[in-house]
């Protein structure tokens, strides 16, 4: 995907920043505007990895109001839009020229399924089209985050519909997944190396697909469980 390049490109400026939120719930997106503000005065190009839609329709560029100052933007098709493979650039054409021609990812790899371009194209389309899907993860994440804080979990990070359920311990996360799928409820528990030592948890996704009474469910599923174990009183 082409987009318009920045003033600086092609002019010698060889620095760029970058800076990733949507993939990364423990830190949420609280650098964007911190980035954007150095690359005013030090970088010549910004990279930005977007969450489509999870944060915003158009993703955390247009949610931290910065849409005009990102000039790359890497994103993925595997989460929100689709759930299946792949991602994408979208940039300068000299870059996306550049890249199309030397990266080994993009040379190397088999073409997307068509069913998944398709899918990804419609999603694009519903989200342009209206930002009720965006609005909607945004209540069911804040109702799962307050439910499992009220539970007595701790949940990283803030407004990320991918809330990790921290645990610390990498058996007590295993256990706790296998204890939620039996209750019907599909978990995945992260441990060392996935993530840092004592910093094992549940990775929960919340989806637009989800109703109120899914995340109330899983909710109530987790303080049973979390009971069960120890964890929450």
């Amino acid at each position: 995907m082409n987009a318009m390049p920045p003033a600086s490109w092609g002019r010698g400026a060889g620095r760029q920043a970058q800076t990733l939120s949507s993939n990364c719930p423990d830190r949420g997106t609280e650098g964007g505007p911190c980035v954007c503000q150095s690359v005013s005065v030090s970088v010549s190009c910004l990279c930005l990895s977007a969450a489509v839609p999870l944060l915003s329709c158009r993703g955390t560029d247009e949610l931290l109001g910065v849409m005009n100052r990102v000039h790359i933007i890497n994103s993925t098709l595997g989460k929100a839009l689709g759930g299946a493979a792949g991602g994408y650039t979208v940039g300068p054409k000299p870059l996306i020229d550049l890249l199309r021609q030397r990266s080994r990812p993009y040379l190397f790899s088999n073409t997307l399924p068509p069913p998944v371009v398709g899918c990804a194209s419609k999603a694009l389309d519903l989200l342009m089209a209206s930002n009720q899907i965006a609005q909607s993860m945004a209540a069911k994440t804040k109702r799962f985050r307050s439910g499992m804080a009220q539970a007595g979990f701790t949940i990283s990070g803030a407004d990320h519909p991918i809330c990790p359920v921290m645990l610390g311990d990498a058996r007590l996360a295993s256990q706790i997944a296998e204890d939620m799928l039996k209750r019907g409820i599909y978990v995945v528990g992260f441990s060392f190396p996935v993530v840092p030592r004592g910093k094992a948890r549940i990775r929960v996704q919340i989806s637009a697909a989800h109703s109120d009474d899914d995340i109330d469910r899983c909710v109530d599923a987790f303080r049973d469980v979390g009971r069960l174990h120890g964890v929450v009183p």
